[in-house]
């Protein structure tokens, strides 16, 4: 095993806390966002991934046409839990000790991790973002709940620039975060919502996922986005085919 793949294997297990619940890859046939290796390969480079290729609910998809519908109101209870930080070659990500929830209904989800994808993976009307972030929830059944939120240039966000401060610039193990970090500030003031069924965005793609993609953006600096795009120019998957699926908005 050479160094490069030591070293996603230890900042898999180290930071992958839902890994055992989907299936997320922390080793195996490598996979990225260009090439051979791209998400028009990611089914075939791995049997694992097969579903990304075959699957009938994946994600993102093109939010267009939605229902507006009575969904319950979102009820994040997020406290500064922040634990680690890694660089794991494909994002950074973010993950949080216990304490933060996600009230849905009358299902309860533990807050696991945020990451990054730049540019957006979900499009609005045809219309990506700079970024879009991606909280991930899970609850004790072993569902997943991912709040997506839409980041768009403009005023400095303070969750976001302690992350972009700290994050590693190579990839490896996981670091102590900053425990000021309070992932509630990387929410918008309003927290209508986008409702579907789906998948994780990345192998193995399983289709275990609630999205709640939030309808406002939040706000973010400029020099913020340059700097995360400087590690990761580009790691977002193309929109999916919806199949049919419907896409609630909360009212």
């Amino acid at each position: 095993m050479d160094r490069r793949h030591l070293l996603k294997m230890l900042a898999g297990l180290a930071v992958c806390p839902v890994c055992s619940a989907t299936g997320f890859a922390a080793e195996g046939a490598h996979w990225g966002y260009e090439g051979e290796a791209g998400p028009a390969k990611w089914g075939e480079i791995d049997a694992a991934n097969k579903v990304c290729a075959i699957g009938s609910q994946q994600s993102p998809v093109d939010i267009a046409a939605t229902v507006k519908s009575q969904l319950p109101a979102l009820k994040p209870a997020w406290g500064k839990t922040s634990d680690t930080i890694v660089n794991n070659g494909h994002t950074i990500q973010l993950n949080f000790a216990e304490g933060s929830t996600l009230k849905l209904g009358d299902t309860t989800y533990k807050l696991v991790q945020v990451h990054f994808h730049h540019p957006s993976e979900h499009l609005i009307d045809g219309k990506n973002f700079p970024m879009e972030a991606h909280f991930v929830h899970r609850a004790d059944s072993g569902g997943l709940a991912v709040v997506g939120v839409l980041m768009a240039e403009g005023k400095p966000n303070a969750a976001f620039s302690k992350i972009v401060a700290t994050m590693p610039a190579t990839e490896g193990p996981a670091v102590k975060a900053d425990t000021n970090i309070h992932p509630a500030e990387l929410l918008p003031a309003k927290l209508g919502y986008y409702r579907y069924p789906g998948s994780l965005t990345t192998p193995p793609c399983s289709e275990t996922v609630e999205w709640l993609v939030l309808t406002d953006p939040v706000q973010v600096a400029a020099a913020d986005v340059a700097a995360f795009a400087k590690l990761y120019p580009m790691n977002a998957r193309p929109v999916q085919k919806s199949n049919r699926r419907y896409v609630l908005r909360s009212s």
